[in-house]
């Protein structure tokens, strides 16, 4: 029994040694076979840079595409807010305007309280602020791109008062005539003038009484920009209903 055991054991230990012999054997080969050689990697190492390079350079460029874009986006950005910031300066008169231009000019009838007409008054027979106002709204409804009154540009917060015969304006005093004067489109502010009831109301009471009403074209003018404050010094809050 003892000598059949021991020759199966010999025999048990020699299928293992071929077997471990075999898979050592065959690892030995994969991994022979799955190392590159060194020409395939050399190429490889090669091929990888080029791919480096290339894309490298395409990062480049869509960074200078995106500068670039980034740049126009800017410019014109700040063009609209430099086009916008001119159109807002001419319409708070910050800027001087030249164009076309028309004037009109008013003025008192001239009378004294002895020569004044049969049933009229001094009211009658001078300028009010409701003709000098009236005047200078047709203009603006004529689209006048600015209009001054004497000398002085008329701006949103400008006020047109008339104190007796005297005009008010901006903290300065006038005597007739008073002359209002617009750039723009002659034949538009002409005709803005011509179909505004409150300047038909006035030209009427000029035929009857003697007012003095003149238009002129006065051909290519510049009104200055407006030197007063733009900003109002003071305000009152209005309570709400």
């Amino acid at each position: 029994m003892t000598p059949r055991r021991a020759r199966s054991r010999t025999v048990g230990v020699t299928l293992v040694c071929l077997a471990a012999g075999l898979l050592f054997g065959t690892s030995a080969s994969l991994a022979r076979d799955a190392r590159p050689e060194p020409g395939d990697l050399v190429g490889l190492i090669t091929q990888r840079d080029l791919e480096v390079r290339e894309l490298s350079a395409r990062a480049d460029e869509l960074r200078q595409d995106v500068d670039r874009l980034r740049a126009e986006q800017a410019t014109s950005a700040a063009a609209v807010d430099q086009q916008q910031a001119e159109e807002l300066a001419v319409g708070v008169g910050a800027t001087a305007v030249s164009g076309p231009a028309v004037s009109v000019t008013l003025d008192d009838a001239g009378y004294s309280l002895d020569t004044l007409p049969e049933g009229y008054s001094v009211d009658d027979v001078v300028v009010h602020q409701q003709d000098l106002q009236g005047v200078v709204n047709a203009l603006w409804a004529g689209g006048a791109e600015a209009v001054m009154v004497q000398d002085q540009r008329i701006v949103a917060t400008s006020s047109v008062q008339c104190v007796g015969n005297t005009l008010y304006l901006q903290g300065r005093v006038y005597s007739p005539p008073f002359t209002v004067t617009a750039v723009g489109d002659p034949e538009a502010l002409t005709a803005a003038l011509a179909a505004d009831p409150v300047v038909a109301t006035y030209r009427d009471w000029a035929d009857a009484v003697g007012l003095g009403y003149a238009v002129a074209d006065l051909g290519e003018t510049e009104l200055p920009a407006y030197a007063g404050q733009v900003q109002p010094t003071h305000a009152q809050v209005v309570e709400s209903r």
